[in-house]
């Protein structure tokens, strides 16, 4: 999401509209149903990508990481590159980048060149997707062909998501797991070229540095942080490389801290966080980020592995998840002028962490219909619940120059904590099924009970970590409904454009910036 907020102080009507808007709406749409597309059908082709390159069980999980903390990382950096750059010229580069980078995935002959293509995508996208909702806020400058801009841009999101999950799984069963990145290809650069020929040019007329010493270095201390999750689980907590790994993303984080304290335009403002209500909702977002994506790789995992699920009827089981956050979304919407964000944020992490604990129930003899559907239904209409209050809370009192910024940290917040998450679950689950098939080898089907055990004690993580983001909201939210009942006509702006990115970035929780 774009750090923009120069655009927001666009005029609400405007004599010379685009007269080329619409399409180039349809445009934009193309690419944002292309990142949707190539999030939901990555995740369901992942066991077979990882049987084909013999990926490790300890590092699958970086085909999911590197996407997201790549995008996550830089998505600040991308939205202001676009604003100083032109938002057209780096819409376009990153859809080229974004088509190169698919590509090289979907042509990888090791793990090595998979992480390395799909931490390309990510960065691409971290450029690409905040001047598409620039580009959208610039483009329509009359008030409700905005509102019905952003409506389809959140259309796309939410629908998008469930028909990758079945495209992925389709491309995967009946061609190769390689198409679910290779057809980006195409897309890309259809759109690329019909963006230069529709997409009218817009640059912010301020000029400020891009910061990327702190962009440098909190990336550098979150793949170190994530990198030594990852080797806890073949080394052990305890081993030097880990406790080193570890060490340094911290002496790194901290330094970011300073970087962006003493910087001139920096990366991350913490006047932006340090403020009770929208630190709070970041640290929710953060929290529900790390708890969700392994979640769904477990759930893929045990679908395919377990179940013995095609890859296509993985597909259509992760439907009734992307229809709970859509319908959880729209309820809350309509109920947070009334009770407020704090009641529906609360409400909504409870209910998903007793989801969570109902998937921990799950045995080698469970069935989709009474082990996971129920689970995923109640997990999904509460995380839907909490992303419109917790997207609005993260506006609340913002200055107008921040709230580009405040609306980006939501969606960066979630796919930083995707990663950081995903990493941890996955090594959790591992330990615990290397720890059960060391304790049980007597049991029939050792290996297959020690898998379930371990994915029952990734979920059990994660019902952990989403009752921490309820404890968090209930604790540090205190905004009123008023606060969020009625914002200003700019604010609205970027709450729109912050629904549609969570609508787009949490269904992809159910399926991989991410």
């Amino acid at each position: 999401m774009s750090s923009t907020t120069e655009a927001l102080a666009i005029p609400t009507t405007a004599p010379d509209a685009d007269p080329k808007r619409f399409r180039a709406l349809a445009v934009i749409a193309l690419a944002q149903l292309m990142v949707v597309l190539d999030a939901s059908v990555v995740i369901v082709a992942l066991p077979s990508a990882q049987r084909a390159l013999h990926i490790s069980v300890a590092n699958r999980q970086w085909v999911v990481t590197c996407y997201t903390l790549a995008f996550g990382t830089l998505l600040l950096l991308g939205g202001r590159l676009a604003d100083y750059l032109g938002r057209r010229r780096m819409f376009v580069w990153g859809l080229l980048g974004f088509a190169a980078s698919s590509a090289l995935g979907g042509l990888a002959q090791n793990p090595a060149m998979l992480y390395g293509a799909r931490t390309l995508q990510g960065a691409f996208a971290a450029v690409m997707a905040p001047a598409a909702l620039s580009l959208i806020t610039t483009t329509f400058t009359e008030s409700k062909e905005r509102a019905r801009a952003f409506g389809v841009y959140g259309a796309i999101a939410g629908g998008g998501a469930a028909i990758g999950l079945i495209l992925g799984g389709a491309l995967t069963q009946y061609a190769s797991w390689r198409w679910t990145l290779l057809i980006n290809v195409p897309i890309a650069v259809f759109a690329a070229v019909a963006a230069r020929r529709v997409v009218r040019e817009s640059r912010s007329p301020a000029r400020g540095g891009y910061d990327l010493v702190g962009a440098t270095t909190v990336t550098a201390s979150l793949f170190m942080l994530v990198y030594g999750f990852s080797t806890a689980s073949t080394d052990g907590w305890s081993a030097p490389v880990t406790v080193g790994l570890l060490s340094a993303a911290v002496v790194g984080l901290v330094a970011f801290v300073v970087i962006e304290l003493r910087s001139i335009h920096p990366l991350f403002p913490m006047r932006v966080v340090l403020d009770r209500n929208r630190g709070g909702s970041f640290l929710t977002s953060l929290l529900v980020g790390c708890a969700m994506l392994g979640t769904f790789l477990f759930l893929t995992y045990f679908m395919q592995g377990t179940l013995h699920y095609s890859v296509v009827k993985t597909g259509f089981a992760f439907v009734p998840f992307s229809a709970g956050i859509i319908t959880g979304a729209t309820l809350s919407s309509r109920l947070l002028p009334r009770v407020g964000p704090r009641v529906l944020m609360m409400s909504g992490l409870t209910a998903a962490a007793l989801g969570l604990l109902l998937f921990t129930q799950v045995h080698v003899h469970s069935t989709y219909w009474t082990a996971l559907l129920p689970a995923e239904l109640i997990v999904s209409l509460g995380m839907g619940t909490t992303f419109v209050p917790m997207s609005s809370t993260a506006l609340v009192g913002v200055e107008p120059r921040d709230a580009g910024v405040a609306s980006a940290l939501v969606n960066t917040t979630q796919q930083v904590g995707s990663s950081l998450g995903t990493a941890l679950l996955n090594t959790v689950a591992t330990s615990a099924t290397a720890a059960f098939v060391l304790a049980n080898r007597h049991v029939a089907d050792v290996r297959q009970v020690a898998a379930v055990h371990g994915y029952a004690t990734g979920f059990r993580i994660s019902a952990v970590l989403v009752a921490a983001a309820a404890v968090t909201a209930g604790l540090l939210v205190r905004a009123r409904r008023q606060d969020v009942a009625a914002p200003s006509a700019e604010a609205q702006l970027v709450v729109d454009a912050a629904e549609a990115e969570l609508a787009h970035g949490e269904l992809v929780l159910s399926a991989e910036t991410a």
